[in-house]
């Protein structure tokens, strides 16, 4: 009997133990989520991938970018602040200036954002700079010289940042901040990295714009803009005198710039105008690229702007200017040549040329090396001939390091 109940026993015990491995078999575990992992997009060259959960491309890119400058033309004067503080101990001002370097370490963003609509392409791109610079500051002893700013700079250093680039763009059709249409399209000037010691146009303003591209090498261009961000300065009754934005618009007329190019294997040719419609004077450009060989490019641009003088002598004044926001070189006309040869795979020699009709002359040259593919070494030389107020022969030598990604 008692074995009998035993095995009974033993017979529900093993029922039981089945049943509670039966039950656990139908529970339902939850699946885990699917990993979206980020995509490639190659549909606007490299960098870009698709953002995670649609279909719009981006690519974040930039520099780290680091400036050293020296001579008259790009390094900077200092008071010898020894001697100034000698003279003021002696109760005499002491005012001798050293040379000293210009430099600036800056940081650069730039995010570009493109999704393809039935309307064309759709994008929205940003360039935001943040700069370490030194600057010539003036000082003020006691009150004394409420002007010795002008005869004595102190050279420091401060944190700026910069909106370069902010806007949105739909097929051909443009709206934001940037460069000015009058010198983008002629592509800026040469491939030095001061190629604007003559003027050859503005640079940030409000613009609305359309490209027009035939795709058979023809382009067409138009733009409004508003003229921000640019300064004269002129004297009147014997005291400086800054008058700030000037060419910013005063009405509900816009500036007006209109382009035409075509390009070619063996080169480009390009024509820009520009209408100021604050001081209601012109400016034209005229550019050609011809490809010499596979190592050698050049390059020639013409410029010709109207003017009117507005003397302020009448008033007091004892300067006179001529505006015009497109045409900023001096004189009536102004040219400018160059050329580019790729060295080597690693290393290209830039030069350029420029004179305008005010006998503003600048020559400067530079070897951009890429030590390793993203990080290049620029040095550069440059000679002007009417330098500053002084309008004296200057030199002077620039460096510059970048890493780009």
């Amino acid at each position: 009997m008692n074995i009998k109940s035993l095995l009974l026993g033993s017979a529900a015990a093993l029922v039981a133990v089945s049943g509670a491995r039966a039950a656990d078999a139908v529970e339902v575990v939850a699946e885990p989520e699917p990993v979206e992992y980020v995509r490639i997009c190659d549909t606007y060259g490299t960098g870009f991938y698709y953002i995670p959960g649609t279909e719009t491309c981006l690519k974040v890119g930039g520099y780290i970018r680091y400036d050293i400058g020296v001579g008259d033309v790009f390094g900077q004067t200092s008071i010898d602040k020894r001697d100034f503080a000698n003279g003021i101990a002696n109760g005499a001002l002491v005012v001798n200036e050293n040379d000293t370097y210009y430099k600036r370490a800056r940081a650069a963003l730039q995010l570009d954002a493109r999704t393809e609509t039935e309307l064309g392409t759709l994008r929205g791109y940003m360039h935001i700079n943040f700069n370490y610079d030194t600057n010539e500051n003036g000082v003020s002893i006691l009150g004394l010289t409420p002007n010795l700013s002008a005869i004595a700079p102190v050279s420091d250093s401060s944190d700026t940042w910069g909106l370069n680039h902010a806007y949105i763009e739909l097929g051909g059709f443009r709206v934001g901040k940037t460069d000015s249409l009058f010198t983008t399209f002629t592509d800026y000037a040469g491939g030095v990295i001061n190629d604007d010691l003559v003027g050859f146009g503005p640079y940030g303003t409000h613009q609305i714009a359309y490209t027009f591209d035939a795709g058979n090498g023809f382009t067409a261009a138009v733009a409004l803009e508003t003229g921000d961000g640019n300064s004269t300065l002129i004297s009147l009754a014997g005291l400086p005198l800054v008058s700030t934005n000037i060419y910013s618009i005063d009405s509900y007329i816009p500036h007006v710039v209109a382009g035409v190019g075509y390009t070619g294997g063996w080169g480009s040719i390009r024509a820009v105008a520009g209408y100021d419609s604050v001081w209601e004077e012109f400016a034209g450009k005229l550019r050609l690229d011809v490809k010499a060989s596979d190592a050698v490019s050049l390059f020639v641009m013409g410029g010709w702007k109207s003017s009117s003088t507005y003397d302020l002598s009448a008033i007091g004044g004892s300067a006179s200017f001529s505006p015009n926001y497109y045409g900023n070189w001096g004189g009536d006309w102004a040219i400018w040549g160059g050329a580019t040869f790729q060295a080597s795979e690693k290393a290209a020699v830039n030069v350029q040329l420029s004179y305008d009709d005010a006998e503003n002359f600048a020559a400067v040259a530079n070897v951009a090396y890429s030590v390793v593919p993203g990080f290049t070494v620029t040095p550069e030389v440059a000679y002007t001939d009417n330098f500053g107020t002084s309008g004296s022969d200057a030199f002077g030598g620039f460096l510059r390091f970048q890493r780009n990604f």
